[in-house]
């Protein structure tokens, strides 16, 4: 039996918010989020795609001094599409967000087995994780970024972490896939140590880094870089792959 594909129009209002917490959870949907392009006075806006028997998305806002922590939820009712975990899923939803890029952002996102792009170019972001049961996970990070800790882990899928040029301080990437491919891009001269594993796969790391020890490497200023960052690449089935962009 056919189910009726509904949008809810997401938009909420500044209100003079400068840091924000985003808690976005899309069921098993395909989740996009990205930056603002236009001038609106908003904190976020977007479409959200639902079942009927679903009901509408939960949405709580709560405000204080400038902070704001908005969480985002498929509705509770109906029932979720039935997936096989291992499988990479396109999602029966989708869900698209665009954030203020001047408020500075800490964002958890979450599909239970879709796709998640972040495409988080222009937006200023401290903390961002990800996840997805099954699906490809694509996370293009901010330049000028600092200290950044970023998770981005999907169950099946393939894994694609891109980071930005100028990042400063020091910054945590941790992609995972338990059968899918990773592929971690650094900017040229970024110092960073890598971790790479691929359990079935192969892992192959950029030649400017070189071997410390087993599945280990690190740029030669490492140590001393006041700018740098550590990375964790894994996949338990597919391949691994850091290099330089």
């Amino acid at each position: 039996m056919a189910r009726n594909v509904l949008t809810y129009n997401l938009s909420e209002p500044l209100n003079g918010a400068t840091t924000a917490k985003f808690d976005i959870s899309a069921g098993d949907g395909n989740l996009t989020i990205d930056g603002l392009t236009g001038d609106e006075q908003v904190l976020a806006s977007g479409r959200l795609q639902y079942f009927e028997n679903q009901g509408l998305p939960t949405r709580t806002l709560v405000s204080s001094k400038g902070q704001v922590t908005l969480t985002l939820r498929r509705g509770g009712t109906g029932r979720p599409r039935f997936r096989l975990p291992w499988a990479a899923c396109n999602g029966a939803t989708e869900w698209q967000i665009h954030l203020n890029p001047t408020v500075s952002s800490d964002i958890t996102a979450h599909s239970d087995g879709g796709n998640v792009k972040l495409n988080l170019a222009g937006i200023a972001v401290t903390r961002v994780s990800a996840d997805t049961g099954g699906g490809n996970m694509d996370v293009v990070l901010p330049d000028n970024a600092a200290n950044l800790s970023v998770t981005a882990k999907t169950g099946a899928g393939n894994v694609t972490v891109e980071i930005g040029s100028g990042i400063t301080g020091s910054s945590i990437v941790d992609a995972k896939s338990g059968a899918g491919d990773v592929v971690v891009r650094i900017p040229n001269g970024v110092a960073a140590r890598i971790h790479a594993t691929a359990g079935l796969g192969k892992a192959t790391v950029d030649p400017r880094f070189s071997k410390t020890e087993d599945n280990t490497y690190q740029s030669s200023d490492f140590d001393s870089a006041a700018n740098k960052v550590e990375i964790t690449a894994n996949s338990g089935a597919g391949n691994v792959s850091v290099n330089t962009k």
